[in-house]
Parts: C-alpha cells; structure tokens; sequence
C-alpha cells in the first residue's frame, strides 16, 4: 500500500520510528511481549529506510506496526501534555499531537483499504 504523507507528516513518522530504533537498540535484553521482536530485529530499522528514502510502499504488517507506533506515542505526548504547565511548550506539544494524529489517521485508512 502506498501511503501520501507530506514533508513535515514524514518528518514526524521518521522521528518517531528513530526514537523506536535507538530505544530499541538500548533495550536489547528487554523481555515481556512485543510484536516487533516476532517481526525480526531489523524491522523498524527496515521500516525507517523506507520512510527516509521516501518509499511508502508498506505491507500490511507494516502498516500495523505504524499504527501500534503512532498510538503508544500518541498516548505517550497527551501524558506529557497533561504535565506541562508552560503556554509554549504545551502549545508546541500540541501542534505536534495534532500532526501525530492526522499522521495516524492516514496510516489507519491504508490499513483499512489493504
């Protein structure tokens, strides 16, 4: 499935999926259940050389995987949201919150059509 996503929406997916990689790379030992360990060790590093070349020819399992990543990184920015007192960078958050979600909004729909 090839997913539209503009610069900026490509941007985000890119840094949310580095996050993941470098996460994961520090975690290595981790246990307790994980779908991308089942997907092979270089997954999302996969993953991010498509986003990065600009390649959006996802599979299903692929798109599955975004949408499992943009959802715990969704929730994980309205926890940081509710904590922020600060106009400015509540405000930041937000805008990107919203990116995030128009971004995950789009991945749902070529989930939907696979």
């Amino acid at each position: 499935m090839q997913l539209h996503l503009e610069a900026e929406e490509l941007n985000l997916l890119a840094n949310v999926l580095l996050e993941r990689v470098g996460s994961r790379s520090t975690e290595q030992g981790s246990s307790g259940p994980d779908r991308s360990v089942q997907q092979g060790p270089g997954f999302f590093d996969d993953l991010l050389d498509k986003v990065l070349a600009r390649d959006l020819r996802l599979d299903a399992d692929e798109l599955e995987a975004v949408v499992d990543l943009l959802t715990k990184e969704k929730l994980k920015l309205t926890k940081g949201g509710a904590l922020l007192k600060d106009a400015a960078p509540k405000a930041e958050l937000q805008r990107k919150l919203r990116l995030l979600e128009r971004v995950l909004e789009k991945v749902d729909e070529a989930c939907a059509m696979v």
